[in-house]
């Protein structure tokens, strides 16, 4: 097994366990919300508790969609900027190593 494979494995484990604690989270929502409708037949209960697990978890999948949209949004802008300061600090180095060997060319030069 690769290290990529590895990755992707524990990638779609953390999904799966990110799921069925969405779902879990869910159905606890749902079991509190239709205990406070004493009212409700069972068949009502049981369909009001599927139908606020589905919307449950159909909000949870666009609040992690957003955020990885947004995770996204950041890498590329930390990148690029890390591009940025790597290429500036690169062309400070070679500055500095034009100073240093201009100066050492005039001292021996004077010398």
């Amino acid at each position: 097994m690769s290290a990529d494979d590895g990755r992707t494995l524990v990638r779609q484990i953390e999904g799966h366990l990110l799921l069925a604690a969405a779902r879990a989270e869910g159905r606890a929502a749902a079991a509190r919300v239709a205990a406070r409708l004493g009212w409700l037949t069972d068949t009502q209960r049981d369909d009001l508790e599927r139908q606020f697990e589905a919307e449950y978890l159909t909000l949870s999948r666009a609040s992690w969609r957003r955020t990885a949209e947004r995770a996204e949004e950041l890498r590329l802008a930390y990148e690029s900027r890390y591009r940025a300061l790597r290429l500036r600090l690169a062309a400070w180095c070679v500055l500095g190593c034009a100073v240093v060997a201009a100066t050492g060319l005039l001292v021996l030069a004077a010398g």
